[in-house]
């Protein structure tokens, strides 16, 4: 079938046509735009392309957290902010530290911040979380086949690194040097850390980081870590902590 045009029906057809158009435009009725635009639950959509990188990264946080720690959640009001930070703007997040006395629920509050971060849908999500100790026995001679200084350059590389039980270990000059580099290297590539310790970051009787740190280790971590001192009874033993 061949098609129909307007002005194949005869001069009446047209003129009504351009009548009604005519009408239209006296009443003010025009053609207005046509929206488009994706809806966040189509691709194009900021929201649809956040959406997704949010349950890829939580599926890393999954595969990287312990099972013990897999139902934290970043109740404190100041670690909830650090962590919606570190998603927004790494760079300018700066690090933060958990204090408090064993079982008041710091390594909680670490993977929750990681949740709360991966469930932000950030651009990049490469963790790496690990205690003192462990770290210090990766590094030590022979403690890697990959060797010390590649192990060293990948701690500080990572993106966002958490560092459980700063301070627990026996103080030499060689884990001094080691975690000062680790420190230093990530303060100036301004990568954030976190890190939980059982000792005060300052206090009366010597018993703080300063002391199992040196000084010149927390002059560096006071420079851009805030802190958080959590307070309470060893949860582990059915108290509270805050």
């Amino acid at each position: 079938m061949e098609p129909t045009t307007v002005g194949s029906l005869g001069p009446s057809a047209l003129a009504n046509v351009m009548g009604g158009i005519a009408q239209k435009q006296r009443q003010g009725i025009t053609g207005g735009p046509i929206d488009d635009a994706p809806t966040p639950d189509e691709p194009g959509h900021p929201e649809y392309h956040r959406r997704r990188r949010a349950e890829w990264a939580l599926k890393r946080w999954e595969t990287a957290t312990p099972p013990r720690y897999r139902r934290s959640d970043a109740t404190l009001p100041d670690v909830q902010a650090w962590a919606d930070q570190v998603a927004a703007n790494p760079e300018t997040a700066g690090s933060l530290l958990l204090t408090g006395t064993t079982g008041t629920g710091k390594t909680y509050q670490a993977y929750g911040a990681l949740r709360r971060i991966a469930a932000a849908g950030p651009r990049t999500y490469e963790i790496l979380a690990t205690t003192a100790a462990d770290m210090y026995g990766l590094l030590r001679p022979n403690g890697s086949a990959r060797g010390t200084e590649a192990e060293l350059g990948r701690l500080c590389r990572i993106p966002l690194l958490v560092l459980d039980d700063l301070g627990s270990a026996k103080a030499s000059e060689w884990t001094e040097e080691i975690t000062y580099r680790l420190i230093n290297e990530r303060y100036n590539a301004c990568r954030p850390t976190l890190y939980t310790s059982n000792l005060p970051a300052k206090s009366g009787d010597g018993r703080d980081l300063t002391a199992a740190l040196g000084e010149r280790i927390v002059s560096r971590l006071s420079e851009d870590t805030r802190v958080v001192a959590m307070t309470g009874t060893d949860r582990r033993r059915g108290g509270a902590a805050a």
